[in-house]
């Protein structure tokens, strides 16, 4: 029975000895001491007997477990590589079953494993002697941490025992390894999406590198790629260093554009495939599909490049390269909302951050008209709010362009910007707020506040989001400031009932402790001093002039209109 074999590897404990004769005691199982081809052949029916799940239960013996993971406590576990190799997938087999998984963790079972690839890595430092089979081996490892790194409490043992730069080192000697290379990709897409985990990755400075080098010569693996551009989204996303650390490699940005290019040419041609087997069948079956894979990895990498340009000077960079501009606006030309929403919000998104940039010959500024018209067709007048959010934020940075803002006003979008001040969506109305800001800087534009009740509804966001985000309060400030510039009467300007709102809404909100009074902000205790950093900078300037202007209503005061968003 399989329960009665109890593995030590290399033991030399003579069986008449009194420590083993009292292992012999009725309450044990029984012991066999063995190594060499022993060993390799017990390990390969343990192998052998793991493979089948429904077996799972014979491994519920702590003992068992004890004994496996002891072949890898000896001096030299490489001696007998052949029985580990065994050993090795009788565990990745068994880490398959949860139940096992966490019994094996509580074991040590990580620490066990990151030290045996430091040992494996330390060995093909100084010989390449067990170089092919060691790569075998590591496959059995790195799919079993794969397994670990999906346990919430794994993660501090990963932390602690240096494991992700070991596998980074594991990465740089096998890098051709498409099995290993992929293990290892899982298994910092699964941990990366935790804080401390992507920290302590992002400063393994060896990564970046290894990453680009896997982009280029793994590009068409896609289990590959899109969890590499993934963990790259991760490490990205808040860490400017790790921005800095990526773009300043050799050849970065022309890689991943590179691999944009590969599967949007591929998502073409599924999308062509898809068309045709579809053809007898109902457009609302298609409707508001999941992300193809390749599909998924076009939505990670652009979310690799949209994280990268929040930095100013890569940011500043990006907005000049055309290819970049171009694949974009493929994406949104050849996809609908109703396809994929999160592949044109993601494309959105990222053309929403490059265009953030004002550089002379940016590719966004060269493109902008057209940016515009697919943002309206393919974007504004579909029924996703997320998709009209990010359309509209391209809208707010393009419109500092008096092309686009004719644009606005030819195609009726400023009206579509005024209803969306209805949408009682904070980040809807802050957006829109700074298009029409925007907008107002045209004096000839500025009447337009007073179709669709759009005074109204610009006070309407000042009481209901003023206490509560006062950047956007202080954006309706100023689009009101610049619709009143010649103002004679205020009452002719905003209306009567409007403008005793305003005076009342100003007086209130200038108030500190009213405008900072924490039970009608909610602010959270950690963001006290921000909210009111800006009520202070932000707000309180603005709602000031505005203030005195609407008292002084029979007095014209001349000035200039704030700067666009």
């Amino acid at each position: 029975p399989l329960q009665h074999i109890i593995v030590f590897k290399n033991s030399h404990k003579n069986l008449e000895s009194s420590s083993s004769k009292s292992m012999y005691q009725p309450s044990h199982n029984l012991i066999c001491y063995i190594s060499g081809k022993n060993l390799l052949n017990v390990c390969k029916l343990m192998f052998k007997v793991s493979r089948t799940e429904n077996n799972d239960s014979l491994f519920q013996n702590d003992g068992i477990l004890d004994c496996l993971l002891d072949v890898f406590s000896g001096p030299d576990p490489l001696g007998n590589i052949d029985a580990l190799l065994y050993c090795m997938g009788t565990i990745k087999f068994l880490s398959g079953n949860m139940a096992l998984l966490k019994n094996l963790l509580n074991k040590g079972l990580v620490e066990t494993l990151v030290q045996l690839t430091k040992q494996i890595n330390d060995a093909n430092k100084e010989s390449d002697t067990y170089f092919s089979s060691s790569g075998h081996l590591l496959v059995q490892v790195t799919a079993t941490l794969r397994n670990l790194a999906d346990l919430p409490q794994s993660r501090s043992r990963f932390l602690s025992t240096g494991a992700l730069l070991e596998l980074c080192v594991v990465l740089e000697q096998h890098i051709n390894d498409k099995d290993v290379c992929t293990n290892v990709a899982r298994i910092f897409s699964k941990l990366s999406v935790y804080n401390d985990c992507c920290c302590a990755l992002s400063e393994c400075s060896s990564c970046y590198q290894l990453f680009l080098v896997i982009l280029q010569r793994h590009r068409k693996k896609q289990d590959i790629v899109v969890r590499v551009v993934f963990t790259l989204g991760n490490m990205t996303a808040k860490n400017n260093v790790a921005r800095e650390e990526f773009y300043k490699l050799e050849h970065s940005v022309d890689t991943l554009l590179s691999v944009f290019q590969i599967y949007h040419e591929l998502d073409i041609k599924a999308k062509s495939t898809l068309q045709k087997m579809q053809r007898k069948r109902e457009m609302d079956e298609c409707k508001n599909q999941k992300p193809s894979e390749v599909g998924d990895v076009l939505i990670k990498l652009m979310r690799v490049i949209a994280n990268l340009s929040i930095h100013t000077e890569i940011g500043s960079a990006l907005a000049l390269n055309q290819d970049c501009m171009d694949l974009l606006i493929k994406v949104l030309e050849c996809t609908s909302v109703d396809e994929c929403e999160e592949l044109m919000i993601n494309a959105a998104a990222t053309i929403n951050n490059l265009s953030y940039y004002q550089v002379k010959n940016s590719a966004v500024g060269a493109k902008q008209l057209h940016i515009a018209e697919l943002m309206m067709k393919k974007l504004l007048l579909c029924n996703n709010m997320d998709a009209i959010l990010e359309a509209a934020r391209v809208f707010g940075n393009i419109s500092r362009s008096k092309e686009i803002r004719d644009f606005i006003v030819q195609k009726n979008v400023d009206r579509f910007m005024i209803t969306l001040l209805d949408a009682k969506h904070q980040d809807v109305c802050f957006s829109a707020c700074g298009v029409l800001i925007n907008l107002t800087v045209d004096k000839s534009k500025r009447t337009i506040l007073k179709q669709d009740g759009g005074i109204k509804k610009l006070i309407d966001c000042l009481r209901d989001f003023g206490p509560i985000d006062w950047q956007l309060a202080s954006l309706v400030c100023k689009t009101l400031w610049n619709y009143s510039e010649k103002i004679t009467s205020a009452v002719l300007c905003f209306g009567e009932k409007e403008t005793n709102e305003l005076l009342e809404l100003l007086s209130a909100y200038l108030d500190e402790e009213i405008a900072l009074d924490p039970a009608k902000s909610g602010t959270d205790e950690g963001l006290v001093e921000f909210h009111r950093a800006c009520w202070e900078s932000e707000f309180v300037p603005v709602a000031q002039q505005l203030l005195h202007r609407i008292q002084c209503h029979h007095t014209h005061l001349e000035a200039l209109p704030f700067p666009t968003q």
